[in-house]
C-alpha cells in the first residue's frame, strides 16, 4: 500500500494565501482534512480488503436496512448515478454479496439486499474502517475532538440554512 503525504502540490489548503477571505482559507482547510481522510480509508479498504470506497458505501447503506433498498433509493443516498449503482451492484452480486430481486410492489424497480455472506463480509470492513477513522483521530485529545464536533454542527447548521434560500 502506498501512502501518499500531503505535498503542497496535492494540498488544496496550499491555494490561498493570507491575503484570501479567512472563510475561504477555513473551507480550504476542511476540504483538505476530507480529502485526507478519505484517500487514507480509500487506501486500506484496497489494500486490505480489495474492494473500493464506493462498493464499501453501497454495502454500508443496505447494512442499515436489512429490508433492502431499491435502486433509485441507493442511488439517492449515495448521491450518485443510477448506472454508477447499476455497475457497483453488478460487481458486487457477482461476488455473492449482495442480490437483486424484482420488488413485489413495483414491476420496474428491483431490491437490492445483502446475502449472509456480505453482511459477515461488511461487518469484517466496518470493523477495520472504524480502527482507522479512531486512528485518524488520535492526535486530538477528547476534549478538541467534542469541540471540533459542535463546530462542525454549527456549520452543517449554517450551511443548509443558506443551501435552503437558494
Amino acid at each position: 500500500m502506498s501512502k501518499k503525504s500531503a505535498t503542497p502540490a496535492s494540498d488544496t489548503e496550499t491555494r490561498a494565501t493570507s491575503g484570501h477571505a479567512p472563510d475561504l482559507r477555513l473551507w480550504l482547510r476542511t476540504l483538505t482534512c476530507t480529502n485526507l481522510i478519505e484517500n487514507h480509508l480509500r487506501s486500506r479498504l484496497r489494500a486490505e480488503f480489495d474492494i473500493t470506497l464506493p462498493r464499501f458505501d453501497l454495502m454500508a447503506q443496505l447494512e442499515r436496512s436489512p429490508q433492502g433498498l431499491k435502486m433509485g433509493e441507493l442511488s439517492k443516498r449515495m448521491m450518485v448515478t443510477g448506472g454508477n449503482v447499476t455497475g457497483i451492484t453488478d460487481q458486487l452480486v457477482g461476488e455473492g454479496l449482495v442480490i437483486r430481486e424484482d420488488s413485489p410492489k413495483d414491476r420496474r424497480a428491483y431490491i437490492v439486499r445483502l446475502t449472509a455472506e456480505g453482511r459477515r463480509s461488511f461487518r469484517r470492513m466496518a470493523e477495520a474502517h472504524e480502527k482507522w477513522v479512531v486512528e485518524l483521530f488520535c492526535g486530538m485529545d477528547e476534549k478538541q475532538r467534542e469541540q471540533l464536533y459542535e463546530l462542525l454542527a454549527a456549520l452543517k447548521t449554517s450551511a443548509a440554512k443558506v443551501a435552503q434560500k437558494k
